[in-house]
């Protein structure tokens, strides 16, 4: 039985509609790197590979990116969840995040900022496209590169619900045989 719908307020809509998990972004302008965490983020393309960000203006990371027009996308599991909350709650501009959380910087293939080790998958990133950064801060990233661990194949990444609460992701639930990928 459907249970009936209540009211609900509209600036809690994250809680349900957030895109997809929580990353931590690498970044390097002028030989300073940063990490920000981030939860709004969507796929837009497949070919190119298309990635969107909002980035807030007034996070240390816009500027650095903005510059520097690269950075990486990656994708930590439950293991760092308070070295996720962590690299949220202090600026960039203050704190060596690599240091204090205890993170490995690495080199990149195609791009300068750097890969974080501990991470499941590192997405390198140029900016494609930067016609809505102005007005939305939001950033158009082309994944150019990808490193992704060979296991897990599916690992426990955080989602966030808004106020402080993260989700995990739960079971993989599969209908490949009913799938029609000629149909998209």
């Amino acid at each position: 039985m459907v249970k009936p719908k209540q009211p609900f307020p509209v600036s809690d809509v994250r809680r349900y509609l957030e895109p997809g998990p929580i990353v931590l972004v690498s970044s390097r302008w002028q030989d300073k790197s940063n990490i920000m965490t981030m939860g709004w983020h969507t796929v837009l393309e497949f070919t190119p590979s298309l990635v969107g960000c909002m980035i807030t203006s007034g996070n240390h990371s816009f500027n650095m990116i903005r510059k520097s027009g690269q950075c990486v996308i990656n994708l930590p599991t439950t293991a760092l969840t308070d070295t996720v909350v962590g690299i949220g709650n202090c600026s960039g501009a203050e704190v060596d995040k690599f240091a204090e959380f205890g993170l490995t910087a690495e080199e990149a293939s195609a791009v300068d900022a750097p890969l974080i080790r501990e991470c499941h998958a590192s997405f390198e990133c140029r900016l494609h496209d930067d016609a809505l950064v102005e007005r939305y801060n939001f950033f158009i990233f082309e994944v150019v590169h990808a490193h992704v661990a060979a296991s897990p194949k599916h690992p426990e990444t955080l989602h966030y619900l808004g106020d402080g609460q993260f989700m995990t992701a739960g079971p993989i639930i599969s209908r490949k045989s009913k799938f029609l990928p000629d149909r998209l």
